[in-house]
């Protein structure tokens, strides 16, 4: 399954809102749009992943591709960059935790090919 995240927050602590679609066969399974109270757009960004991947695995999941605009975010979760904040590390064992036993990649994709992930969010918000 294909999994598009994105997280959105206004300001920066901020409102926070997450979108994620989940794709099977090139088909929208699943959307998710949901605000998820104040904090920082990495907060938001992580906890799109752990949505998206909440439901792919809720679908039947076995193999996943999270792909999304945040370098960071894919760095981080591949295991390419360490997680310095401690938020995020709390998060980061979550997603960890959902993914062990599946076989899970986290790709880096262009803002403009994230654009339905990214609506989610920001309508969450409002």
């Amino acid at each position: 399954m294909l999994v598009y995240t994105d997280g959105a927050c206004s300001g920066n602590p901020g409102p926070m809102g997450i979108g994620a679609v989940v794709y099977k066969g090139g088909k929208v399974l699943k959307e998710v749009s949901k605000a998820i109270g104040v904090g920082t757009n990495n907060i938001a960004e992580y906890e799109a992943v752990k949505a998206g991947l909440e439901e792919a695995i809720t679908l039947g999941a076995d193999a996943i591709e999270v792909r999304t605009d945040s370098r960071l975010v894919v760095q981080q979760l591949s295991g390419k960059f360490r997680v310095k904040s401690p938020h995020l590390r709390e998060i980061k064992k979550e997603i960890d935790a959902l993914a062990e036993g599946l076989e899970v990649r986290y790709t880096w994709i262009e803002r403009e090919k994230n654009e339905l992930a990214d609506k989610l969010a920001k309508d969450a918000i409002g």
